[in-house]
């Protein structure tokens, strides 16, 4: 039997073997089952991320019930991770309720604000053995209720992320190089000479944020610089949606939850199965 994991361990070996653990933003049941299910078949270690938008829809208890599930049925490595999460008294909330990883998105605060949140949620995490991941530089686009604009975007400085990983003492860095959240206007332009010197600057697991949309040879190039958690959300959402949508417009006079929501859960499956290749995790366990 399986048990839910924080992501320490997981990153450390994905950081170790040159490939990437993804990270899979999901919404209810269905998509959970998808991530999870997927993940057990191709023997991948997997994250399942959850957005403070998705907690207040799912409630974190619900969460944590279904990745216990989930643990005692897969052999799949498997986290559950609070992501982008800005407020310290939710991210509390939901570790004591079971959550072993979680991300303090600070990044918008000045640097030395944003050291000082940070700090706080890895102490309260750590004495509980939960993984702390931080965001230094911003990226622009959309994600649930964070909202960047492109001038507020700022790409990670090398030497920044060194005095911000000594201080807070977390245990992955989530660097923005180019990417964003939501879809691009046209091919992103990933800032790989950056990803480079933050990687010299310091040890710790690297992670890549708006991974949706983004050409697998970019994100291939990144892990090989050293980026060992990708994150993917829009890339799921989409065939999700469509095929309900499709399955409605042959189907006007469905109404069975069941029926309209297998297929998408296929088309999901397909995606997830395509990112879990292209961050070379497959056969990992």
């Amino acid at each position: 039997m399986n048990k839910f994991l924080s992501t320490r361990q997981m990153l450390l070996n994905a950081q170790a073997d040159a490939y990437a653990v993804p990270a899979f933003n999901i919404h209810n049941l269905e998509t959970f089952q998808v991530v999870a299910d997927t993940a057990s078949e191709m023997h991948s270690p997997v994250i399942i991320a959850v957005t403070p938008s998705t907690i207040e829809y799912a409630r974190d208890e619900y969460v944590v019930a279904m990745a216990e599930v989930a643990a005692k049925t897969s052999s799949a490595p498997l986290a559950i991770h609070l992501d982008h999460f800005e407020n310290i008294a939710q991210i509390k909330k939901a570790i004591d309720a079971g959550f072993k990883s979680c991300m303090i998105d600070a990044s918008k605060l000045p640097f030395a604000e944003n050291i000082a949140i940070v700090k706080e949620v890895v102490a309260y995490a750590h004495r509980r053995d939960v993984t702390v991941e931080a965001e230094l530089g911003r990226l622009v686009g959309v994600e649930d209720d964070l909202v960047v604009d492109e001038k507020d975007s700022i790409y990670t400085n090398p030497a920044d992320a060194m005095k911000f990983v000594t201080a807070t003492g977390i245990d992955s860095l989530a660097v923005a190089i180019g990417t964003a959240h939501g879809l691009y206007k046209g091919t992103p332009k990933l800032d790989f000479d950056r990803l480079t010197a933050i990687r010299k600057a310091v040890s710790l697991p690297l992670v890549l944020h708006g991974a949706s949309d983004v050409p697998d040879e970019l994100v291939q190039k990144a892990i090989s610089l050293g980026i060992c958690k990708v994150n993917i959300a829009t890339d799921l959402k989409i065939p999700f949606s469509n095929e309900i949508k499709t399955y409605f417009h042959e189907h006007p006079e469905a109404n069975d939850p069941r029926k309209y929501l297998t297929p998408a859960k296929k088309a999901m499956k397909t995606v997830v199965m395509h990112k879990i290749n292209v961050c070379g995790s497959a056969g990992r366990y």
